[in-house]
C-alpha cells in the first residue's frame, strides 16, 4: 500500500484499540495527522481535552503554542506529521473539568505499536520528541529531556531525533520571563530539526 493508504488503514484500526484501559474513558482515539510525505514527525505525549473531543492532535492551547514555535523556527506545520506516544486522553475529574494525567508505562507500551507503524509508513528524516514521555518512548528509558534536550540522536527508525520541551509544560510555567525563556528553548530545538531536514533534502 502507499503511505497514504497505510496511514488511513492504521487510523481505522486504531479507532478500535483496546490494548490498555484508557479507551474506556476517552471520547475517541486521536491518531496522527499530516501529509504522508512529511519528512518531520512531531511526537507528543497524549491528546488533551480539546484533542479528545475533536479527534485531532495538538489543536488545543498546547497546539497553539506549538504553532507559534514552529512558525518562529521557520517550519511549516502543514508539512509535518503530528502524533502522540499515547493515542487516548488520560484524565481525572476536577469539578467539571477533565485534567491531564500522565500515562503509566504500561499505557505507553500498549500504544508503541501505533507510532512505530506511523514511522514505518512515513519514513521521516527527523523526529521531534515533545516532552519526557515521547523522548523516553523513542530514545529509551534513560533519556532525560532536562539534561539532553536539543541533542541530535540517531534512532533505529532511519531518522535522527531531537527532544525538546512539551508545549503544555511551557504553558504551566507561572513566571512570564521563565515562560518566554522556555519558549525560546523550544524554538531553538525546532530550528535544529529544521536544519536536519534541510541537510536531508540536499542528499
Amino acid at each position: 500500500m502507499s503511505p497514504i493508504d497505510t496511514l488511513d488503514a492504521l487510523r481505522r484500526r486504531a479507532q478500535h484499540c483496546t490494548a490498555c484501559e484508557l479507551y474506556k474513558k476517552a471520547t475517541q482515539t486521536v491518531f496522527g495527522e499530516g501529509p504522508a510525505t512529511a519528512r518531520i514527525v512531531l511526537i507528543g505525549e497524549q491528546p488533551g481535552d480539546r484533542e479528545d473531543l475533536e479527534g485531532l492532535p495538538f489543536v488545543g492551547p498546547a497546539g497553539q503554542l506549538l504553532d507559534r514555535a514552529l512558525e518562529a523556527a521557520g517550519i511549516d506545520r502543514g508539512a509535518c506529521y503530528v502524533t502522540n506516544a499515547v493515542k487516548h486522553f488520560k484524565w481525572e475529574p476536577r469539578g467539571k473539568r477533565r485534567l491531564h494525567k500522565t500515562p503509566a508505562q504500561r499505557e505507553v507500551d500498549a500504544c508503541r505499536q501505533w507510532w512505530l507503524a506511523e514511522l514505518q509508513a512515513l519514513q521521516p528524516a527527523v523526529i521531534v520528541c515533545l516532552g519526557a514521555t515521547a523522548a523516553r518512548a523513542v530514545l529509551g528509558a534513560e533519556f532525560r529531556v532536562t539534561r539532553e534536550r536539543g541533542q541530535v540522536r540517531e534512532t533505529p527508525f532511519g531518522a535522527r531525533a531531537v527532544a525538546t520541551l512539551h508545549p503544555s509544560a511551557i504553558l504551566r510555567i507561572g513566571d512570564p520571563g521563565e515562560r518566554t525563556e522556555a519558549f525560546n528553548l523550544l524554538v531553538a530545538d525546532l530550528r535544529i530539526a529544521r536544519k536536519l531536514h534541510a541537510i536531508d533534502t540536499r542528499k
